[in-house]
């Protein structure tokens, strides 16, 4: 019973196969090996299993079914043959060579082991001479570059860019390792000149990439300590670099080799846990070294961001997070509570300062449990209190920067430390100092409290008056442009809702009508003007400020460059801007009957502004593209800054798709970029980020030339993000427009429809196939007639015990005129391709005859033309078709449209008349006709 079992499992796995579903072929198999198969059959299994990991491309675990297959038999040459397959793309083709050597062995005659010997044959040699030509020209580069007789000459920049190019590629890279480089890079470290360093920095990227032995290897040699200092020097450019380079190492410590050339791999031992914390234990050090750079403490705060967080909920470990909080925390909330005016203070910006903020959140955000996240809180209220309760002034104000630190940033925690004994009042109090610097804490620090609604109430009673009287009163715009947004922030506390106005009549256009005038004002840092944006991303919930606000050109021009330049903390400040100017914030239609109970239970109903209405909305879109939307978000895309957050790409991507709403309105978006900046967008940030920007792709794709908007291998990118769209948690217009554009994708190359299928996207088609919805049936059915052109498809329509022929022919049926073409489109073509179906259309339904005739019968002469090659196809496949085909009332209808006008039509229909003749079925009249 058991065998049976086995063997009807194998089976099954073998039908899942040829069908292409490697998955469920896999599962099949590691069920029936679970059954107490024969070593016979395990053998068989585990190489069945090899060749499912092989076309999932998972190569590690090809080799190791392989493997497994050959220790229950030795001799089992296919097991073998798999192997070295699997070895060949991992890069160890001295280890495939002596498989295939060993296949050939076994069958000498195999024409297919003979040529795979052949080629691995000739990479190996290939590689044999790569790396001989190598050795010299390493050898000669380092002695160019270390040879101070050429410094600064053409031929030492030649050298290292050589160098560069050279680490790029995985064998060189190991040769370069090989070749004793990285003790030689670090002399071209040790030099202090900026190119050099930069060189061997760039180098070393190359060295370490996806490889964990030559990174710890680098490491050991270099010294941690020595690596993470360089993120500390003034020079930029070295700085950013020396950030690649440890991002580097941080993913070849977590991945491993994933691919390509292995060098020492294994040969050191090592616990990447313990590199990793030792890594990170030194850019916590940095944060408050003295003498580090602000840009080289960004940069260390950048990697924090990246690095210690787990990517997905999904991983069941958060130790790394836990263990930076309880080390490092205080070092966080150092920079973050940093006031730049007094001497001895950090170098910091507002940047390191919206980072730190940035790195709080995402470490609270990674906390499992309640009992983490009070350890978070106490270790933040005990570092604010430790300064607050400390004697002096500077000691509060440092402890009033780090609660506004924590507001921008875990909110919760904030909130509890504004609850401290003696916060509040303290800020509420040196609101009123004489001191410019302690006046610009404390009113950030109630700017920050206003934006949470749990403190709003206690600063509608407490605050406003103040935050009036600064702004009337005060004599520095710096302060007086602070005081503002605390009132536009508690003016726009009822959001979208027209019915909650929270300020006199006319006031929110006064306070935006400031805000427009200090964006414009040159001669204010953009520091400053930095919060006359943060005013009007809260004031811009009002439509009345949103119309004043498009029509400035001046403002929009000035609030576009702002967002180009260094102050990157704008960057959700504008995004916020726009996303309420084009009404692109979810907004739901509220039930009228509801509507109605509530007014009847004398509950509050959220009013829409008469302004808010779709054909404002189009007029505003149309006035920002003008202004040149497009090119400034395309920018704010590329920052490479933890500013750039997900919530904020999340906006981005809601404001491109409003952008792109309207047909007429793409090509521009197209034109400044925005196909470009919306591929990161949708393959980085929140769900409904990445959907919302691959609707806005989808749309793209749908009206323009694709090879046109995405051109080079961007276009192969875009493919991923569309699929994504057809899950089922997705609209029924998302699934609609992206079904849209992957048939548009579909019908460009062989290429883009292989990256289709790699994608998984098949089986998602075919379930739209029978969806009930007949704009997506239709889609779908149109995508699955463009991918038939792949040989892939046309097994699955060949394979046996299958009904996609069935349902391609009865479609051909349908009322709906556009999926009859969409489905005869692809019958024609399948037919043409895979004559062997042609035979089976007559057994898949007994109207097959009648949809044929329909076809030829339609007044729409496409469909005319496809049925007549789908006859024609027939009638060239087999004589007995022929002869059922010219039995019936075919005949008449072919001898009535060969006469016709020429067109494709006539000369398919004369065709298959031609055929039946050459078949003896029909006879030509007297005029050869």
């Amino acid at each position: 019973m058991t065998a049976s079992s086995v063997e009807q499992l194998r089976k099954e796995g073998n039908e899942l196969f040829k069908c292409g579903d490697y998955e469920g072929a896999l599962a099949a198999y590691t069920q029936a090996l679970g059954l107490g198969a024969t070593p016979q059959d395990q053998a068989i299994l585990h190489r069945n299993r090899a060749a499912c990991h092989l076309k999932l491309e998972d190569y590690d675990k090809a080799e190791t079914e392989a493997s497994k297959a050959i220790e229950k038999d030795g001799g089992d040459v296919k097991a073998l043959y798999r192997r070295s397959q699997a070895l060949e793309k991992l890069g160890r083709l001295d280890q495939a060579v002596l498989d295939l050597q060993r296949c050939v062995s076994l069958e000498p005659k195999n024409k297919v082991f003979q040529e795979a010997l052949r080629n691995i044959g000739g990479q190996i040699q290939e590689k044999v001479r790569y790396m001989s030509s190598t050795d010299a020209k390493v050898e000669q580069m380092f002695q160019i570059l270390l040879d101070p007789e050429e410094k600064g000459t053409e031929k030492k920049q030649k050298a290292s860019q050589n160098l560069v190019v050279l680490a790029r590629e995985d064998a060189g890279a190991e040769k370069i390792f090989r070749s004793n480089g990285v003790q030689l890079l670090q002399r071209l470290l040790d030099t202090g000149e900026t190119d050099l360093m930069l060189a061997a920095l760039r180098t070393l990227v190359g060295i370490c990439s996806e490889h964990q032995s030559r990174t710890v290897a680098t490491l050991s040699v270099l010294g941690t300590k020595r690596v993470v200092s360089i993120l500390g020097v003034e020079n930029q450019a070295v700085s950013l670099a020396a950030c690649h380079l440890l991002q580097v190492m941080f993913d070849a410590l977590k991945e491993g080799v994933k691919k390509g050339f292995r060098g020492k791999e294994g040969a050191i031992i090592v616990d990447p846990a313990r590199e990793l914390k030792v890594l990170v234990s030194n850019l916590l050090e940095l944060l408050t070294e003295a003498g580090v750079s602000g840009q080289g403490r960004n940069n260390a705060l950048s990697l924090l961001i990246k690095t210690v967080p787990r990517k997905s909920p999904k991983d069941p470990s958060n130790s790394l997070t836990l263990w930076v909080i309880d080390q490092g925390l205080k070092r966080i909330l150092e920079v973050g509570g940093s006031v730049q005016a007094p001497p001895g203070e950090l170098a910091v910006t507002a940047n390191s300062r919206m980072s730190a903020s940035i790195l709080l959140s995402k470490l609270f955000d990674d906390l499992k449990c309640d009992a983490e996240r009070e350890n978070f809180h106490r270790l933040c209220e005990n570092y604010i209190r430790s300064w607050f309760e400390g004697p002096g002034l500077a000691g509060k104000l440092r402890a009033i920067q780090t609660v506004s630190c924590l507001l921008q940033g875990p909110c919760d925690a904030g909130n509890r430390a504004l609850e401290l004994s003696g916060v509040m009042e303290s800020v509420i109090a040196l609101c009123a100092s004489e001191q410019e610097e302690e006046q610009l804490v404390a009113v950030e620090a109630l700017i920050h409290a206003a934006g949470k609604a749990k403190r709003a109430s206690f600063i509608t009673a407490n605050g406003v008056s103040l935050l009036k009287d600064l702004y009337k009163r005060s004599e520095r715009d710096s302060i007086r442009i602070r005081a503002l947004v605390g009132l536009c922030k508690l003016g726009s506390a009822g959001g979208t809702d027209f019915s909650m106005k929270q300020f006199a009549e006319g006031s929110t256009l006064k306070l935006a009508k400031q805000c427009r005038k200090w964006l414009c004002n040159d001669q204010i840092d953009a520091g400053t003007r930095r919060w006359a944006v943060e005013g009007l991303a809260y004031l811009t919930f009002d439509a009345d400020v949103k119309e004043e606000f498009v029509e400035d050109e001046g403002a929009l021009k000035a609030l576009f460059q702002l967002s180009r330049s260094e102050e990157r903390s704008v960057l959700f400040a504008v995004a916020s801007a726009l996303v309420n100017c084009t009404n692109s914030y979810d907004y739901e239609e509220p039930d009228p009957k509801m509507v109605e109970l509530a007014k009847y239970a004398k509950q509050h109903v959220p009013e829409q502004h008469p302004k808010d209405k779709s054909s404002f909305v189009r007029a505003r879109v149309k006035k920002l593209l003008a202004a040149g939307v497009v090119s400034a978000m395309t920018c704010m895309v590329k920052t490479e800054n933890p500013v750039l957050t997900n919530s904020c790409r999340e906006l981005l991507s809601r404001v491109f798709l409003a952008l792109v709403e309207e047909v007429e309105d793409r090509g521009t978006v197209v034109a400044q970029g925005g196909g470009k900046a919306l591929l990161p967008l949708a393959l980085e940030g929140t769900d409904i980020g990445q959907t919302k920007a691959a609707q806005a792709l989808a749309k793209l794709t749908i009206t323009s030339n694709p090879e046109m908007t995405f051109p080079g291998e961007r276009i192969y990118e875009v493919v991923r993000p569309l699929v994504s769209l057809l899950h089922l948690n997705c609209s029924g217009l998302q699934n609609f427009e992206a079904l849209m554009a992957l048939t548009n994708l579909a019908g460009i190359s062989e290429r883009l429809r292989q990256k289709i299928l790699k994608e998984k996207a098949m089986p998602m088609i075919e379930g739209f196939v029978f969806e009930e919805h007949e704009m997506i049936r239709r889609a779908a059915t149109e995508c699955l007639c463009n991918l038939a052109m792949s040989k892939e498809v046309q097994d699955l329509f060949e394979a046996q015990g299958n009904d996609r022929l069935k349902l391609l022919v009865l479609y051909s049926g349908e009322d709906d005129e556009l999926l009859r073409r969409a489905a005869a489109g692809g019958l024609a073509m399948l037919t043409s391709m895979r004559p062997s179906l042609c035979s089976r259309i007559p057994q898949v339904t007994t109207h097959w005859l009648e949809i044929l005739q329909a076809l030829l019968l339609s007044p729409n002469q496409e469909l005319q033309h496809r049925g007549a090659v789908v006859v024609l196809n027939m009638v060239e496949a087999s004589r007995e078709i022929a002869s059922t085909l010219m039995e019936s009332e075919a005949l008449e209808i072919l001898s009535v449209l060969a006469k016709g006008e020429e067109s494709p039509v006539t000369r398919a229909a004369a065709a298959c008349l031609g055929k039946a003749v050459e078949y003896g079925l029909i006879q030509p009249n007297q005029g050869g006709e």
